[in-house]
């Protein structure tokens, strides 16, 4: 049976891929930091899922995923999800406190490259796939989100250039960067401290995009959820 890796799986958009691929008999590797919610997601899942609680910005729990993954003997998705949004409110670029942006970085864009690292001998023996959770906040100037986006911004290079790297090597690997658009999720309120977010959509209505992307894998590259949804994969990835 495929193997799924998903960091951040124990809610929002997490929970809802590894729910669709477990429906579909697929062994899970998930993780998050809070145990209790971790387990919780991981008993709804079923008996093929693993859970290990931990962070993804620390190199040991990394290795303890990839060594987990290692068990399975081969990896057919990995997909960095965890994501850190940085403070709420959302500060200013001018008025960022620079240890929050480091922080945000490390969990943002070093741990998703640790974790490629780690497991990327056991994806490419599997001619398997790589997903990135990217962001419009990677691409739009949006006021306050300058920290969370710069650190999309640079996943989004990291993944191309991946991608530039090790696709003439191994051309059956698939390496994407995914923006699934606003969603309805903890760390969506926690950016609108206050307000009412229900107008987003849930994260299980992306998850017909991913899927797409991961049965029909198209050419690497950035590809938006929107279009995938309205059937446009056709047309390449977006910039």
């Amino acid at each position: 049976m495929p193997v799924a890796l998903i960091t951040g799986g124990s809610a929002g958009l997490g929970l809802a891929l590894a729910t669709a691929l477990a429906e579909r008999d697929w062994d899970l590797i998930i993780d998050a930091r809070g145990g209790a919610e971790l387990q919780a997601a991981a008993a709804a899942l079923g008996p093929r899922t693993v859970a290990l609680t931990g962070d993804v910005a620390d190199p040991a729990h990394r290795r303890e995923l990839a060594d987990t993954a290692t068990g399975f003997g081969s990896l057919d998705l990995l997909v960095n999800n965890a994501s850190a949004l940085g403070p709420s409110p959302l500060p200013a670029l001018a008025g960022y406190p620079l240890a929050d942006l480091e922080i945000v970085h490390r969990v943002n864009v070093l741990a998703p490259l640790g974790m490629i690292q780690l497991t990327l001998p056991l994806v490419v023996a599997a001619h398997g796939t790589i997903v990135n959770l990217s962001s419009d906040a990677a691409v739009e100037p949006y006021p306050g989100w300058g920290g969370y986006g710069s650190t999309k911004a640079a996943l989004d290079q990291l993944t191309a250039v991946l991608a530039a790297e090790l696709g003439p090597v191994h051309p059956d690997l698939r390496v994407y960067a995914f923006d699934p658009g606003d969603l309805r999720t903890a760390m969506h309120q926690r950016a609108f401290p206050g307000e009412d977010i229900s107008d987003r959509p849930e994260p299980s209505t992306v998850v017909p995009a991913l899927l797409r992307l991961i049965d029909d894998r198209p050419p690497n590259g950035r590809y938006r959820g929107a279009d995938l949804l309205l059937g446009l994969l056709g047309s390449g990835p977006t910039t």
